[in-house]
């Protein structure tokens, strides 16, 4: 019932499923696609891409944030609701975060605070630097790397999503949270979600509300959801206000942080160890709320990892290089100071780390089946010779189907027949006058498919089409924008490897919730160190380019299948989900390219505010893959780290789902993850967030959603309102 209706004459919503015998699932209501999703993810994905920029250029750090996305897309139509012509279901609210989150990661997809930075500032001349690129050179250069990614991950969806039902965390939960926004998720206590069930399509659709069980096992039988509606809904619209105002709040007090950094420099970077320790040794703290935010994203189990990596690399390994005379220089110098010299350290065990767990995800199925398949054959070279290992016994007869035989794929028993047979049921119709609760309907579409009715699912033709123009369009742009200094076999290599590692970037995406891109980038350029002759007056450039290009497919692929697992649990049509990141990722590679242009035309790149960390990691992989020489003792300290943490790396493989996982130190964390060529001050900033994380969800067992909500403001005001600093610093307005 609508929670404005301000009367009780209403007739409750009927239970779903009807109560009836037979247990059918139904397909969500809603649209699908619609320009108003669009025009909303649009518009949520520019805050998230600007604050992306922001945070990238200076840490190397940006978020899919497509829980905030959903937040911030219900928010929106929230406060519209009256004006609405049709209701906000949750499959629009799955477009939405779809269109943001094919937006927000071009600033990464792209090579914007990493590959390009590192190009234009960081190249010598004699690598054929430094490239300048015009703006239209980044426009071409950036809608060249957005899309064969998306396209290459769509043949991938059924046999990570729908056959091996791989779980995507991150995908999963933005589901929950979209489920409990709209009122079709846990709405009593004594309801709990099963996550066993939970893995069909639609399964967390409210038509198909049965997934929420009594928590007490004797308790077979379903909640009835008609009982209590009423104060659900008045308990939704008080939380809606809560967390509107809550997000409003933190929004406000981070942004309005931001701008005093601006007018008082020194907020960024407080000497609370003494001056001794900020001066020397740089240990400082920087208390944005945009870094605390991150913290409770990430999680208590990263933030220490990456509070170890700083120990070990600014607390130990840095005074060492220092007094031993191996990093002579100024501590905070890249190229002959402590600092650059860590960063070797750093740069080998995330390449350690890369290489055991992606070996592990790429081997992993071989040795799983290998026992199956060697019996198989065994088998067969005992009935039929060596014949039998290359040709299939015929046989004289031919199996003979019954009439009852579900012929479709499924992974678990059906008790009904063939899905066009299904009835679509009348249900009553009920009035609703708020466009957020559902609309007057006169029947439902009755589906028991694993997988989206055919006419929502990305045909193999748009696939096919689209792999070989995305191709095409890649290669033709990095031509036009390097010219002869990118040979065309070295972009067909690195293109075709991208796709490659972008298989395995998706698996580990789907079981651990990260996707590798930083390791993946690397591993492509140790590879094209093997083919491209180190005299080649464009080695190092061609090694960026082949590195930019592989994480940019791994990022899109994984972007677009943690999207498609929410929409699966929803029962979103997959094929709005593609044209909605097709779009989001056109939008935003442009975007990006003006952004990226704008920062860097009023900032100085690299700079006290911009130190662009990952470009430098991007320029010193190439000259080392490529032939140039370490820093006294840097090899004997990288060997040393990317062994033990290879051994680290393979324990936390083997340890997945349990207890003890979370104290292993993961490699990504430690060095890719801001440790190690970060200053401290950022480090610590996040490490709060852990702890508040930890509190709260671990503590006090409180619930995620205001979490969330928190971390969303703390994070999008810093990055947004960063806008009104850009804005002062261009028009040259004096620091107090």
């Amino acid at each position: 019932m609508a929670p404005d209706r301000g009367t009780n004459e209403d007739p409750a919503p009927p239970p779903y499923p009807p109560e009836s015998g037979e247990d059918v699932k139904y397909l969500p209501e809603g649209r699908h696609f619609t320009l108003r999703g669009v025009a909303a993810g649009l518009l949520v994905g520019l805050v998230i891409c600007f604050s992306n920029m922001y945070f990238g250029l200076q840490t190397g750090w940006i978020s899919m944030m497509t829980m905030p996305a959903s937040l911030l897309g219900f928010g929106i139509f929230k406060t519209l609701s009256r004006h609405l012509s049709f209701p906000f279901s949750p499959v629009e609210n799955v477009l939405v975060q779809s269109v943001a989150g094919g937006m927000a990661i071009m600033p990464l997809g792209c090579g914007f605070v990493g590959v390009i930075p590192a190009m234009e500032y960081m190249l010598e001349p004699k690598e054929q630097g430094p490239i300048t690129l015009s703006m239209w050179k980044l426009i071409i250069w950036s809608l060249g790397l957005c899309y064969f990614g998306v396209v290459f991950a769509v043949p991938l969806r059924r046999q990570v999503i729908i056959r091996e039902q791989l779980r995507f965390p991150s995908g999963f939960s933005t589901a929950v949270l979209i489920g409990v926004l709209h009122g079709k998720g846990q709405i009593q206590e004594s309801g709990a979600l099963e996550p066993s069930k939970a893995a069909t399509f639609g399964s967390l659709a409210l038509e198909n509300r049965p997934l929420l069980q009594a928590d007490d096992p004797d308790e077979g039988d379903r909640i009835d959801f008609a009982d209590d509606v009423r104060s659900v809904e008045t308990e939704k619209k008080h939380n809606w206000s809560s967390n509107i105002r809550l997000l409003l709040i933190t929004f406000g007090i981070s942004g309005f942080y931001t701008i005093c950094t601006y007018f008082f420099p020194v907020l960024r970077n407080l000497p609370i160890f003494g001056s001794v320790a900020a001066d020397t040794w740089l240990w400082t703290l920087n208390p944005s709320l945009a870094y605390v935010g991150q913290g409770i994203v990430m999680g208590p189990s990263t933030t220490i990892h990456m509070l170890l990596g700083a120990v070990v690399g600014w607390g130990i390994l840095s005074p060492l290089a220092k007094y031993r005379g191996w990093a002579p220089g100024s501590i905070d110098d890249w190229k002959n100071g402590s600092k650059g010299w860590i960063v070797w350290t750093s740069l080998a065990i995330m390449l350690a780390d890369a290489v055991v767990s992606l070996g592990y995800i790429a081997f992993n199925p071989l040795f799983k089946h290998a026992p199956a398949f060697f019996t198989a054959v065994k088998r067969r070279y005992q009935q039929d010779g060596p014949k039998g290992l290359f040709f299939r016994r015929s046989h004289d007869y031919e199996a003979v189907r019954n009439s009852e035989d579900d012929s479709r794929p499924s992974l678990a028993t059906r008790d009904s027949e063939d899905v066009g047979r299904l009835p679509t049921l009348p249900t009553p119709a009920v009035e609703h006058r708020n466009p957020f609760d559902t609309p007057t309907v006169h029947a439902r579409r009755a589906w028991d498919g694993d997988d989206a009715p055919p006419e929502q699912l990305i045909g193999n033709k748009t696939v096919s089409v689209g792999l070989v123009v995305s191709v095409l369009f890649c290669i033709a742009s990095i031509h036009i924008t390097f010219g002869n200094l990118v040979p065309l076999y070295a972009t067909v290599i690195a293109v075709f490897m991208a796709m490659i590692l972008s298989i395995m970037g998706v698996r580990a995406l789907g079981e651990t919730d990260l996707n590798p891109v930083s390791g993946i980038s690397k591993l492509a350029q140790l590879f094209f160190a093997l083919i491209i002759p180190q005299t080649h007056k464009s080695s190092v450039l061609i090694n960026l380019v082949a590195g930019a290009v592989s994480e940019a497919g791994a990022l899109q692929a994984g972007d677009l299948m943690q999207d498609l697992k929410t929409g699966h649990l929803l029962g979103a049509a997959p094929k709005a989900q593609f044209w909605g990141q097709i779009i989001g990722a056109t939008v935003g590679a442009v975007v990006s390219a003006f952004i990226y242009r704008l920062y860097t035309s009023v900032y100085d790149v690299p700079g006290d505010l911009f130190q662009v960390p990952t470009g430098v990691v991007w320029i010193l992989t190439a000259r080392l893959v490529t032939g140039q020489g370490l820093p006294p003792m840097a090899r004997e300290f990288a060997i040393g780290g990317a062994v033990i943490f290879a051994v680290f790396t393979a324990l936390r493989t083997k340890a997945m789902g349990k207890s003890w996982h979370a104290y292993i130190p993961g490699g990504i964390a430690v060095a890719v993850g801001e440790s190690m060529y970060n200053v401290p001050s950022f480090t610590l900033a996040r490490t709060v967030g852990g702890v508040i994380n930890w509190y709260w969800r671990i503590y006090l067992k409180r619930d995620d959603t205001p979490l969330i909500i928190l971390a969303s403001g703390f994070i999008l005001g810093e990055g947004f309102l960063s806008i009104v600093n850009l804005l002062l610093q261009s028009s040259q307005v004096p620091h107090l």
